[in-house]
């Protein structure tokens, strides 16, 4: 078990999912999010680590899905994902030295950048696996945040 994590932050889009988007006739929105994900989440969440979704989209299947894994902090429709997690961090009393971010495109990077540890799906750009401590084998949403999570021995 890692001791040195207190918080995991999950991009959603290209993370937790594939990165499709798909909508109905209505405009409604759905998402496939992995079992095996759900599954490393809610072992970390019982380990005592605090858990966090944090996105620029807004999605109600994110808020469920987040609700169903009993995830600590949903934060979506983030315009500014620094300033969100800074105001999350400060919250906690902790550090980014305590921090596992799990991102996989650019509008992630700058909070990767500030975090210590730092991972990506096999199919995050190519800045983002450059700045991570590692790169999963695993693409968003077949199971990356699981592999990711296993990797850092946090179940």
């Amino acid at each position: 078990m890692n001791n040195m994590i207190k918080l995991i932050v999950m991009d959603v889009d290209g993370t937790l999912t594939d990165g499709k988007i798909y909508l109905s006739n209505n405009g409604d929105e759905y998402k496939a999010f992995n079992v095996k994900d759900g599954y490393a989440i809610k072992k970390v969440r019982e380990s005592g680590i605090i858990t966090c979704i944090l996105t620029g989209r807004k999605s109600n299947c994110v808020s469920f899905r987040g609700k169903e894994l009993n995830v600590d902090y949903v934060i979506q429709g983030s315009s500014d994902k620094v300033f969100s997690l800074n105001a999350l961090i400060d919250s906690l009393n902790i550090s980014y030295d305590e921090v596992l971010y799990i991102g996989d495109d650019m509008n992630d990077f700058d909070c990767m950048r500030k975090c210590s540890y730092k991972a990506c799906p096999n199919d995050a750009s190519i800045e983002i696996k450059k700045i991570s401590n590692y790169v999963s084998s695993k693409n968003g949403g077949e199971g990356a945040v699981r592999d990711i999570i296993e990797h850092f021995t946090l179940i």
